[in-house]
């Protein structure tokens, strides 16, 4: 995806883009009203009072703006509570959900048209005809309220519950891998050794890679005959001193300020990681659920066993090392590297090793994910095993009934969740 297209993605994901849109659409609505009315039979007009219409808009605003606040309020609740309960990463997640953004727009929307209709009834810019416009148009906006609170009466009673927050992250760790998958290099070639006279290029800024616009890169590559290595991929810290990538092909002048600037444009840096090309940070942000699920303070296996559920269904969407069939002579030359199987397995698991071997249960759905996961993904067995060794060691140390080591025996040789 390139850099406008996926600024344009994010720009519809925010809420107040929503809520200006269906705002400004609540505007023209009643502005629309008073050049629309002159265009009606005459046998329409006279029929409907200033009074009906403005009754409903005076009704509309007060109670529009009361339900705006008291959605807004539950939102910003359920920002909260999935802060605390789960982890913070959920929270962009909950910020983007349509479902919440399409109410509190729908919401505001009608606060506006009922404002700017009053205001135009009491200067009195409708007239006979517009007045029966405006209550066509006041009828078609209660509807659209209606059916909104009902879907979001529906909706609130789970919003950023524990459940909810799960599901939420799975999916979007479950989308950013299947992306993944698809194409591990984003469009670019596998990663080789960096030649040894190439250029590093540094970002300005101080922060995670959330996007690289690998297109730009090469087009930039071939125009100037230059070979890119990537060295920061999406989720990696970046600061002035660390390069995000290196050139190779340039003869000292090739590459100037400009260019220069150009291929770092291409990284989009920001203070907070994003899910959309990162797929470690949707493993990385479930094992913090379940791994603060297990905090003593907590002490929730039940919720860490629906987090290793959620983790065996992302992880099944895991691609082979190197994709076969290829055409890598039609892609630009750019050298990408991509995550390794041993960096996504240890971000997904290493913290339920650590906190929930107190809990036989927490342990043997561990052993049982891990020998699922082995049979489902054979490329993927020296990975997965080490992370059994690691498991078996800490398990061994720590279980000390001999009927529960009897049980996490059986379900270390199990493949079946």
């Amino acid at each position: 995806m390139g850099r406008w297209a996926w600024i344009g993605r994010r720009i519809i994901r925010q809420v107040w883009f929503r809520a200006a849109l269906i705002s400004l659409f609540g505007v023209g609505l009643a502005v629309v009203s008073a050049f629309v009315g002159p265009f009606l039979p005459g046998d329409l007009t006279g029929r409907l009072g200033q009074d009906a219409v403005g009754t409903i808009l005076q009704i509309m605003a007060s109670s529009m703006l009361a339900v705006t606040t008291f959605s807004l309020t539950a939102m910003v609740s359920a920002y909260g509570s999935a802060t605390q309960l789960a982890t913070p990463r959920a929270t962009q997640l909950l910020i983007g959900d349509p479902t919440s953004q399409n109410a509190l727009s729908t919401f505001l929307g009608a606060f506006v048209f009922s404002v700017v209709g009053i205001i135009g009834l009491q200067s009195s810019v409708y007239g006979d005809s517009g007045r029966v416009v405006l209550f066509s148009g006041t009828v078609l906006v209660v509807a659209v309220v209606v059916v909104t609170l009902l879907r979001w009466i529906g909706h609130i009673t789970g919003f950023g519950r524990m459940g909810d927050v799960i599901d939420r992250v799975e999916e979007a760790a479950t989308a950013a891998m299947r992306t993944f998958s698809a194409d591990p290099r984003l469009g670019g070639r596998p990663a080789v050794p960096v030649p040894a006279g190439a250029r590093p290029v540094f970002a300005e800024a101080t922060g995670y890679v959330t996007h690289i616009d690998v297109a730009s890169l090469g087009a930039l590559a071939e125009r100037h005959g230059l070979v890119l290595h990537v060295a920061a991929l999406p989720g990696t810290l970046v600061h002035p001193t660390r390069p995000v990538l290196h050139v190779a092909g340039e003869d000292g002048e090739t590459v100037g300020r400009k260019l220069t600037k150009g291929l770092a444009h291409a990284f989009t840096i920001e203070r907070h990681r994003r899910f959309d090309q990162d797929p470690r940070l949707g493993l990385i942000a479930l094992s913090e659920i379940a791994s603060r699920a297990l905090a003593p303070a907590t002490n929730d296996p039940g919720t860490a066993i629906e987090v290793l559920n959620a983790l065996l269904r992302v992880l099944l969407h895991l691609p082979p090392d190197e994709p076969t069939g290829e055409e890598l002579a039609e892609r630009p030359p750019v050298h990408v590297p991509r995550p390794t199987l041993d960096d996504m397995l240890t971000d997904a698991f290493r913290p339920l090793i650590r906190e929930g071997l107190a809990e036989i249960e927490v342990t043997l759905r561990l052993a049982k994910t891990l020998g699922a996961l082995h049979a489902a993904r054979p490329y993927a067995a020296p990975s997965i095993a080490r992370v059994a060794e690691r498991l078996d060691r800490a398990a061994r140390e720590r279980i000390t009934d001999a009927a529960d080591l009897a049980e996490y025996e059986a379900a270390r040789g199990s493949s079946d969740g």
